[in-house]
């Protein structure tokens, strides 16, 4: 690693203790054609990488005003951000319609003591399927078969490393879908870690299905229940990891599956579907080699399927996690990808498949290096400062 000394005020530095830490080198591995445009940071955006830009403007403030200061600062530039980004904003009405689907489903919710062999509606599950892999709901029943494996495979590498145990929430609902969400909290290892599934059955009006479906502005096609909304399902499988140490870093993951239904009543109604998802990593010092070996793993994966894959979905990871105000990432990226639905459905199974399963083997030999690496309160102090970052980024996205 190398040292990157910190402007900061002595009597900051004094508090702090942060005026000199090893940071890694902010530049990012080539070993596999990391594309040089998408640095964790930007040249001019690397002083605010630092603790002492945020007292700039005013360094004798106290720590609650400061935090003030910068949340009214995001709020307002959040206000200026909204419209930019089309794709965005179609994540987030999907989103949006989604946590209104479980708001609204959250009282038939019930709490299962096991859980059950599938989260499906009847007839959607593995007896849904025939011999040859169709049947009302095969890929619904597929998709849920690979997330929960996923789960179970990803949870026991972490229960591996970290010793501690998972604690376990299963609910399911009257009409079908539900979810299986598994915590481990104060872990030896993690301070947090989470892997979720879930299958959630809604509706959707016209007009996020529009924006969902890139669809255009008449309404006359776009088939309708009779209380006017579309059905939908959707399944995935999502994971954040706080790692104690600051050298060992963060992990995020999601991979999911969304479909309209044909509503009853509509005869030859379309059904559209895609897949979405990614991995990326965030850590507070960058260390090469763990990056290195974080992006081959995401490129030999995506190589199996197509080569341009891995130089697409990461530029696409690059430009979406980034916070724009302070112009830089919010991590190293990885991949991301959405509305895939450009070729045959088993072969966008099949690399949704392969992504999920890299995540284990990017991401855990890492923490196996950097889990018992010496460190100190500052350091502490610091990989909290870049956590602040992470939270600002979901701010300004939401």
């Amino acid at each position: 690693m190398v040292a990157m000394a910190v402007a900061c005020p002595p009597s900051l530095a004094c508090r702090h203790r942060l005026a000199a830490l090893p940071i890694g080198n902010l530049h990012s591995p080539d070993p596999i054609s990391h594309n040089p445009s998408a640095l964790y940071f930007s040249s001019r955006s690397r002083a605010s990488y630092s603790i002492a830009s945020c007292w700039r403007s005013n360094p004798s403030c106290g720590l609650s005003e400061l935090k003030r200061q910068l949340f009214t600062g995001v709020v307002e530039r959040k206000k200026r951000m909204i419209g930019h980004e089309r794709m965005r904003m179609r994540m987030r009405i999907v989103g949006k319609v989604a946590q209104e689907a479980e708001v609204r489903a959250m009282e038939d919710e019930q709490m299962q003591s096991e859980r059950p062999a599938t989260l499906l509606r009847e007839g959607e599950g593995a007896e849904g399927v025939d011999a040859a892999g169709g049947g009302a709901g095969a890929m619904r029943a597929r998709y849920e078969g690979m997330i929960r494996r996923a789960q179970d495979e990803i949870c026991a590498a972490v229960e591996g490393i970290d010793g501690g145990q998972f604690r376990e929430d299963v609910w399911t609902r009257a009409g079908g879908g539900g979810g299986i969400s598994r915590v481990l909290q104060n872990g030896n290892v993690w301070e947090k870690a989470g892997v979720n599934v879930s299958v959630v059955y809604g509706t959707m009006p016209p007009e996020a299905y529009r924006a969902a479906t890139g669809s255009g502005s008449g309404t006359s096609a776009i088939p309708v229940n009779k209380a006017g909304r579309i059905p939908f399902f959707a399944a995935g499988i999502s994971s954040v990891m706080h790692p104690k140490n600051p050298f060992a870093p963060t992990v995020h993951f999601n991979y999911r599956y969304f479909e309209t239904d044909a509503p009853e009543g509509v005869d030859g109604a379309p059904r559209s579907w895609w897949f979405g998802g990614g991995t990326d990593l965030t850590p507070s010092y960058i260390i090469e080699e763990d990056v290195s070996h974080f992006h081959k793993i995401q490129k030999q994966a995506c190589d199996k399927f197509d080569p341009e894959y891995y130089p697409k979905f990461k530029k696409w990871c690059d430009n979406y996690f980034l916070i724009k105000h302070r112009g830089e990432r919010r991590g190293l990226g990885g991949i991301f990808f959405d509305d895939l639905n450009d070729r045959d459905p088993a072969d966008l199974f099949a690399f949704s498949t392969e992504c999920a399963g890299s995540v284990v083997p990017a991401y855990m030999p890492i923490i196996e290096k950097r889990k018992d690496t010496p460190f100190t309160q500052a350091h502490k102090d610091w990989q909290q400062l870049r956590r602040g970052r992470y939270v600002e980024f979901n701010l300004v996205s939401l």
